[in-house]
């Protein structure tokens, strides 16, 4: 991610700094396939893995690896960041991934009926463009009207994909809120990451974010009593493989690519794995879950990857270097 001034200049919806294309939309497709896949993954895990513990798990274990890479490949003062970037940093790590995948992983979890199918959820989490573009224009910025008119019909099949439909897989009510509030609380987190002041090397700032989430991740999962009468020997190969895929697959490679991104092109570009995420965890539930697939889903998941297409075609990255607002200098690159 990169860190704007704290100025009151109007926000910019675009990256600071330019990257190549290529670049930009192979860190996409990482994110779109990776954590498309994750909803399975979670799913998995918690089968026999406390929730909250196992996310707190993952991204414990994916922080001290990139930050071992980090000390290895810069040296000692690799991790060197001030006190404010530090809080910022923590502050986003908490939004993002205890508020953002904790209450995911939370739906996910349970006994049948009452836990939320990975599809769903991942078709439920598809609310964060909206929410991030209603954040931008509250926050000042005035995104384009092709913009709007892309989320919206982002919402549209949102809305087809989850409408009750009358017959017996209805959506659990509690689940779906739950992931609802995820996704505000990714969205802020979002947001905020282009607004303050964050560690200038985004894979700097990754590590403390995943950090500050593991640890209020395991503070909720102790106060939930999740760790009474626990015993890792009762956890299947399968979830600790599901973990492991977790931490691999979906924190190190998918959010590092995410943090990248947010850094080097426009956030509404960026928020599009919400849109793709569903139909790769529809596809990926459906073939190894026998997660049903009707033709409500097929309706609902061809107006999402019509929104997908305006969303892109109208927020592509700019190849040349943004220019000051209002006589401002220009922003520095941060995350």
């Amino acid at each position: 991610m990169s860190s704007r001034p704290t100025s009151a200049t109007p926000a910019v919806d675009h990256a600071a700094t330019p990257a190549r294309p290529a670049l930009i939309w192979t860190a996409l497709v990482l994110v779109y396939v990776f954590w498309g896949s994750t909803y399975l993954g979670i799913r998995v895990a918690v089968e026999s893995l406390p929730p909250l513990t196992s996310a707190a798990l993952r991204f414990a274990a994916a922080a001290g690896v990139l930050a071992l890479v980090l000390r290895l490949r810069r040296g000692p003062g690799a991790l060197r960041v001030d006190r404010r970037q530090l809080g910022w940093a923590a502050l986003v790590g908490v939004l993002l991934l205890a508020g953002g995948n904790g209450l995911v992983v939370l739906a996910e979890s349970g006994s049948e009926g009452t836990a939320l199918p990975s599809g769903i959820a991942a078709l439920l989490v598809a609310t964060v463009p909206l929410l991030v573009v209603l954040l931008r224009t509250l926050g000042g910025d005035r995104p384009r009207p092709w913009t709007f008119a892309g989320v919206a019909l982002g919402f549209v099949g949102l809305v087809l994909l989850v409408l009750p439909s009358g017959g017996s897989g209805s959506v659990p009510l509690a689940g779906a809120l739950t992931v609802v509030a995820g996704a505000v609380s990714w969205s802020v987190g979002s947001y905020l990451s282009g607004r303050i002041r964050m560690p200038d090397d985004p894979f700097v700032a990754t590590v403390y974010e995943m950090v500050a989430g593991a640890a209020a991740l395991a503070v909720i999962a102790t106060l939930r009593g999740e760790l009474h009468g626990f015993s890792p020997a009762e956890v299947t190969g399968r979830s600790w493989a599901a973990l492991a895929y977790l931490m691999v697959a979906g924190s190190l490679v998918a959010f590092t690519a995410y943090v990248w991104l947010l850094a080097h092109a426009p956030i509404s570009l960026v928020s599009t794995y919400a849109y793709v995420n569903p139909a790769v965890a529809v596809a990926l539930g459906a073939l190894l879950v026998a997660e049903p697939v009707t033709a409500q889903v097929l309706l609902g998941g061809a107006v999402i990857v019509a929104g997908v297409a305006v969303v892109v075609s109208t927020e592509r990255p700019r190849r040349s270097a943004p220019q000051p607002v209002d006589g401002a200098a220009p922003e520095p690159a941060r995350r």
